[in-house]
């Protein structure tokens, strides 16, 4: 459980503070409008109504004592890149900002922030990759070239061991858990043996991943 303090409740805010929240988070947020905070009322710990392009706005709300501050602010970037370099002068321990382009998150990391998220462009690279192969269910996006994948076994996976496949070797894949049904079993032995109704969580580069795709 973290403190987090939450600027700007727009509609990437708004979801990103429900979720924060189901996993027991202490939550404050801030916006200049009230009726952004209505909503949120029962999910977070306190909410205030203030302009934190402001300095004495955000003197009052203590950002030193958050553990993480989170910059939601996607329509205004002045006021992102302001209040983003404003946190950190006041001893902010970590600020993540919302970043739109490129060239946005050069000058937030350049003025303050610890990480820049860009959610459209990451949805967008999400569903890009599960859309282009029906036996990719999910994609999370690593770091050089790396990521994590919820693939489909091939048919001729079925029914044999990873050990008996030499499937780190031969795919230049890891796996690192199998799902099936509601159950999944993280890091599965070497006699594991594959079936037909689960799906594999592999990492591996994409590249590798580019191979498995071709084989189908």
């Amino acid at each position: 459980m973290k403190s987090i303090l939450m600027i700007g409740m727009g509609r990437f805010g708004t979801h990103l503070c429900m979720n924060l929240a189901k996993l027991n988070n202490e939550i404050m947020i801030v916006d200049e409008y009230e009726e952004k905070l209505e909503d949120l009322l029962p999910y977070v710990t306190s909410a205030k109504i203030g302009d934190c392009t402001n300095v004495k706005v955000l003197e009052s709300l203590g950002v030193s004592n958050f553990d993480l501050c989170i910059v939601c602010i996607g329509t205004n970037f002045q006021n992102s890149l302001e209040i983003t370099s404003l946190l950190k002068d006041l001893g902010a321990k970590r600020v993540i900002s919302k970043a739109n382009r490129e060239i946005h998150a050069k000058f937030l990391l350049r003025n303050g922030a610890d990480d820049v998220i860009f959610p459209d462009r990451d949805i967008a690279e999400k569903m890009a990759v599960s859309l282009s192969d029906d036996e990719i269910f999910d994609y999370i996006n690593l770091t050089d070239g790396y990521s994590i994948y919820e693939i489909a076994p091939l048919p001729e996976w079925i029914g044999k061991s990873i050990l008996e496949l030499d499937f780190r070797a031969r795919y230049q894949m890891s796996i690192i858990g199998i799902k099936y049904g509601s159950h999944t079993q993280i890091l599965p032995p070497a006699d594991y043996i594959f079936k037909t109704d689960e799906h594999l969580m592999v990492i591996c580069h994409h590249k590798a991943m580019d191979k498995i795709i071709k084989r189908r």
